[in-house]
């Protein structure tokens, strides 16, 4: 079945916007494991709008699952990761007046500045996957650069409407799963992904575990994050 990682950024952001002290990150991840979640992920970005730093140290000691870190690939963030050990990193495109991430990270245009961070963190044995479009190029480029795996993104099969379009979206998502497979990457993927859209992707055999955050907080505010959790696992089966 494939696994469940809950990206709980937005926790942060109903702290950070009243720039308080709760809720805390760190009870939201105990609330997700309690539901049966298989990991948590966060986004420690650059201007820390809504994770920082304290959250990823604490969330790193007591997290029983598993961490997953979303991250640029910059010299300061390395060295983060490095201290705190999550368990795997995720190497995303990060712009400061972007809402969310917007895209995946050409790694056929960067891949000689990713590989040296991808090289440092699985030297210190941190698995390292990269969040990159539905295009098989990239996924061939993420493994020459020995990437452990990919996370595809999700984002324009999720928010286009029309039923061709969405197919066509749902066809390159397939495929690039299977040609990481083969590969032998890792395929993880998410962005965008709800309760109504969830189930075509989960049942993609190669994808083994999707990152969803957004919704998954939108639907908790209405009946809890354990019920709501428990629902998009439901889903998933």
């Amino acid at each position: 079945m494939t696994k469940l990682a809950v990206n709980i950024d937005h926790i942060a952001t109903i702290r950070e916007a009243r720039q308080t002290n709760e809720p805390d990150p760190l009870d939201a991840a105990t609330l997700v494991e309690l539901a049966g979640g298989d990991g948590i992920t966060i986004h420690l970005r650059g201007d820390r709008r809504h994770i920082k730093d304290r959250d990823l140290h604490l969330l790193c000691q007591m997290v029983k699952t598993k961490i997953n870190l979303e991250m640029a690939a910059t010299d300061e963030m390395v060295q983060i990761v490095l201290k705190e050990r999550p368990d795997m990193v995720t190497l995303v495109p990060e712009r400061a007046d972007e809402v969310t991430t917007e895209g995946g990270l050409d790694v056929v245009s960067h891949s000689l500045d990713l590989k040296p961070v991808i090289e440092t963190l699985r030297q210190a044995g941190i698995r390292v996957s990269i969040f990159v479009d539905p295009i098989p190029e990239q996924m061939r480029e993420a493994k020459k650069i020995e990437a452990d795996s990919v996370e595809i993104n999700t984002g324009k099969y999720a928010e286009t409407k029309d039923e061709e379009k969405v197919r066509v979206e749902y066809e390159k998502i397939r495929d690039c799963a299977q040609i990481a497979r083969r590969l032998g990457l890792r395929v993880l993927a998410g962005h965008g992904l709800t309760y109504r859209n969830v189930k075509l992707i989960s049942d993609i055999p190669e994808i083994e575990e999707l990152n969803i955050g957004h919704n998954i907080i939108a639907r908790a505010a209405l009946v809890g994050l354990e019920q709501a959790v428990r629902e998009m696992k439901a889903l998933m089966r």
